[in-house]
């Protein structure tokens, strides 16, 4: 098995709903975020590829057959040239209400809640990402209105120029089936598209308070 779907997307853009999605299609198992905390020996590897080594990405995405969400979105551009056959969805949504909903979940996560979290493994990850989103990313300015959502928009705009337009379809959130599965190819199910990991729910999971 090797990785047919590459989701570059930023986190917060409805990456777990397009996991969702794409597993109702046949394109699972997707994996996203939630893999890594519910499987903490993928933790290692992540870890490694945030620090800038040298990673297998056929080792860390055995078994997969899509993949969405931070990690594997911040890096694409060797997903892409690694698996050329696959093809990538970008998933987008207004700057403006990716960035509040990155301050009331995945921002608290990685800044307010980092040390607290209920065990090591979690608070392993909240290091992780501050790394490699907060720092690498974001340069520390994630909580930065106008640098952060011109950060979005300028990975925005690198996705679309640099993987072909025929391999590449940019999905706004709340689409629906519809250009999804026109571009995969596949019939669109009768049942309502995904709708899941709302702030609120992540805040949830999280023990966010503050």
């Amino acid at each position: 098995m090797t990785l047919e779907i590459i989701g570059a997307g930023f986190g917060r853009t409805g990456t777990n709903s397009l996991r969702l999605a794409l597993e109702k299609l046949g394109f699972g198992p997707c994996h996203h975020m939630f893999e890594v905390r519910d499987n903490p020996e993928q933790l290692p590897a992540w870890e490694a590829a945030a620090r800038g080594e040298n990673v297998d990405w056929d080792a860390m995405f055995q078994g997969y057959r899509s993949q969405v969400d931070w990690p594997g979105a911040a890096y694409w551009r060797q997903l892409a040239a690694h698996y050329p056959e696959a093809k990538v969805i970008l998933s987008v949504r207004d700057p403006d209400a990716w960035f509040d909903s990155v301050q009331a979940t995945v921002g608290p996560f990685m800044t307010v809640m980092r040390g607290k979290h209920p065990n090591d493994h979690m608070n392993a990850i909240s290091e992780m990402c501050a790394d490699f989103i907060a720092r690498d990313i974001f340069d520390n300015r994630l909580d930065d209105r106008a640098h952060a959502t011109g950060v979005f928009a300028s990975h925005v705009d690198e996705v679309r120029d640099t993987i072909p337009a025929d391999r590449l379809l940019v999905y706004e959130t709340g689409s629906g089936w519809e250009p999804l599965c026109a571009f995969l190819g596949v019939p669109a199910p009768e049942e309502p598209y995904p709708n899941t990991n709302s702030s609120k729910e992540f805040r949830a999971q999280q023990g966010i308070t503050t």
